[in-house]
């Protein structure tokens, strides 16, 4: 079984924070929180569109991230090793994949031959030292929740004061996806087993998801590692307002009961919520991200 650092591939909203508080309960993981971020928000090599313009210099300054770099960002995930335990990252597949890779095929910066076809902009020999798993959760119930995210009161904690479109996360997801899939890091006969999850499964079902999961990466599963006391995660504080619900929780336990609603009935929520743009702007973006979703869930762990 392998004993490469695990990354758990995602988009915003998915659950991902609940699902790394789980993990950050074993003693023989080193967890590393969203590494990437610094280097696509603030960075020099930065590729997010937030901020971008030298009008933004203040705030990638004020960070402490501006001169972050991806290569720095790998290296400190490897030099952060700590004897006998196994480095679990979590973080966004956005953050590595540009969105216009999405369409073009191709990263930003210099490539060899053998990154061609990269999207990615870390290389793909560095790709191959990871073990790499994914995480999904439906564009209705993760588009809402981020959208939330970056208006007031909220945006006040963020420091995101609107919504991106870009930031949702899913083209970029299945694009990384489907590269690890034809190189066979993942699904082949020398890569590691197809791991994906969708949220609604971790919620409804978790200690049978972990089980899976765990018994997917090489780890041996504790349903110890459900609880957990409320607060001790410092290393979500450079993301202020994102994580909140994971903070003050104490476990993960299935949830009492999903509520099923019409699509009109849902729009009608997010109105009350969000008002009609808010509302309108809602229901495009998880209108645009559905297919890239419903592509994705087609390969999760089945309960």
């Amino acid at each position: 079984m392998s004993n490469k650092s695990i990354f758990l591939a995602t988009h915003p909203r998915s659950c991902s924070t609940a699902f790394e508080r789980v993990m950050m309960t074993r003693e023989d993981l080193k967890c590393v929180h969203e590494p990437f971020g610094d280097a696509f928000y603030y960075g020099g090599e930065r590729i997010g569109e937030r901020y971008l313009g030298n009008e933004h210099q203040s705030i990638r300054d004020k960070s402490g991230f501006s001169e972050t770099t991806y290569a720095g960002v790998v290296g400190n995930i490897e030099g952060g090793r700590e004897d006998g335990k196994r480095v679990f990252v979590k973080d966004m597949a956005y953050y590595i994949v540009p969105h216009d890779a999405s369409s073009t095929g191709r990263g930003n910066g210099d490539v060899s031959p053998e990154d061609n076809d990269n999207p990615c902009v870390i290389p793909l020999s560095t790709l191959e030292n990871y073990h790499f798993t994914f995480l999904i959760r439906h564009p209705r119930r993760a588009i809402p929740s981020y959208y939330r995210c970056t208006i007031p009161p909220l945006s006040e904690k963020t420091g995101f004061n609107y919504f991106l479109p870009s930031e949702a996360g899913y083209r970029e997801l299945r694009v990384f996806f489907d590269y690890l899939r034809a190189k066979g890091l993942i699904g082949g006969k020398g890569g590691a087993e197809l791991c994906l999850i969708d949220a609604d499964d971790l919620l409804d079902h978790p200690k049978e998801v972990m089980q899976k999961y765990c018994e997917s990466v090489g780890l041996e599963f504790n349903e110890s590692m459900l609880m957990w006391e409320e607060g001790g995660c410092n290393s979500f504080d450079k993301w202020k307002g994102f994580h909140e619900d994971a903070i003050e929780s104490k476990g993960l336990k299935p949830r009492d009961k999903k509520v099923v609603r019409t699509a009109e009935e849902e729009y009608a929520s997010w109105v009350e919520k969000y008002g009609e743009e808010g509302a309108r702007i809602i229901k495009k973006a998880a209108n645009e991200n559905l297919k890239d979703y419903e592509y994705l869930k087609q390969f999760k762990i089945n309960i």
